[in-house]
């Protein structure tokens, strides 16, 4: 049996791709276990489901915190503590600052959905559709200072040329689902 690296998901919102995430790790489908959920919405969904999947979890607020440096030291203290060996952003809706970087450099991803470098940043699908785009998608790119900006690992596209933005969303969701577990195994194996 190969190695099971250990991970860290980070989140803010509803936990889809943690959900995935987590599922793909309990049925071997990546090398991989999550060790830790990061979130920083004391109320998100996401918090429940790393219960349901008995995953340890380190959930804050960062108004409790002096500064961001405060806040992201504790989130470096845990992940040792755990042995994180890679950290997947999941939806985590901070900007990841100097002391995760620095603790992490090279071992942080994230997904955007959106095929960067179009449409950086909050609200990615309605900026496209506004924009009137016909290919949609998701990228899986490293974290680095930029927003949105590290180096591209994976992409996969979606042709959408209608108007409602929640089946948009779902389209994005399916393929954002698929292509991290398959992105996660790649970098781990």
């Amino acid at each position: 049996m190969s190695k099971k690296h250990k991970i860290a998901v980070f989140a803010s919102g509803q936990g889809t791709n943690f959900d995935v995430i987590a599922s793909a790790a309990k049925a071997g489908e990546i090398p991989a276990e999550v060790v830790l959920m990061v979130c920083d919405k004391p109320q998100a969904k996401v918090c429940d489901i790393a219960t349901r999947h008995g995953i340890d979890s380190f959930i804050f607020s960062a108004k409790d915190y002096t500064s961001k440096a405060e806040y992201e030291r504790a989130i470096v203290e845990r992940c040792r503590l755990a042995g994180v060996e890679l950290i997947c952003l999941a939806g985590y809706m901070k900007i990841v600052g100097e002391e995760l970087l620095n603790a992490f450099r090279g071992e942080i991803i994230n997904i955007h959905p959106s095929l960067l470098p179009a449409f950086a940043g909050a609200k990615a699908i309605e900026q496209a559709m506004e924009y009137g785009v016909k290919v949609y998608g998701a990228t899986i790119h490293y974290v680095d200072e930029t927003l949105d900006g590290g180096k591209i690992i994976a992409q996969r596209a979606v042709e959408y040329d209608g108007s409602n933005i929640e089946e948009l969303t779902e389209m994005i969701h399916a393929i954002e689902h698929k292509l991290y577990i398959e992105t996660i195994k790649k970098i781990l194996e």
